[in-house]
């Protein structure tokens, strides 16, 4: 009887362990985040916008990771894309004209958005381009929501490869730092 209490309480002590352990899919999103955030890309999860379709296809659904790209010597104006066959297009429910606010003054007053980056295609790796939503610009940040936890699933990303998690990243940020730049009208 001694015997299988023992059993018992082992097997008990065993599955508490067992139940501590984080999945693989937890495990390699932290690795992915941990490794936007040593490339400065500024990894948050955050609840989607309205403006963007999230779970479910549905407007402001779910949660998604929103990766921003930090520029102290840019200054952009507030646009808002979402990702329509695989290229930038302004955001259908905002309009064209944004509210400005002068601050010295406290003047508001409106202005017209230049939409420089509509048509403009994603060029990201295949394993990041079917998961990116949504593209936003304000004063010096450029951010890109994606749902990065489909990165690391292996139903969405099949072919996922720890060793792809850098290059991958690594043209993520090239990507945003060049639509900077043509929204910085310098390039």
């Amino acid at each position: 009887m001694g015997t299988w209490v023992a059993i018992a309480i082992g097997l008990f002590v065993l599955g508490s362990i067992m139940a501590l352990k984080p999945s693989g899919v937890d495990v390699r999103l932290d690795k992915l985040r941990m490794t936007a955030r040593r490339l400065e890309l500024n990894p948050k999860l955050v609840a989607c916008p309205d403006w963007i379709r999230g779970r479910n296809n549905e407007y402001g659904k779910g949660m998604m990771g929103q990766y921003a790209l930090i520029l102290d010597d840019m200054k952009f104006p507030e646009t808002r894309y979402q990702v329509i066959d695989g290229e930038l297009r302004p955001d259908s429910t905002s309009g064209t004209q944004i509210e400005v606010n002068d601050g010295a003054q406290g003047n508001v007053g409106t202005q017209d958005v230049t939409y420089r980056l509509d048509h403009e295609p994603l060029n990201l790796p295949a394993s990041i381009t079917p998961l990116v939503k949504a593209v936003y610009t304000k004063a010096n940040s450029l951010v890109v929501f994606w749902e990065d936890s489909g990165y690391v699933k292996p139903h969405t990303n099949p072919n996922y490869d720890p060793q792809h998690i850098e290059p991958d990243l690594l043209a993520l940020k090239a990507a945003m730092y060049q639509w900077a730049q043509k929204l910085a009208n310098k390039g």
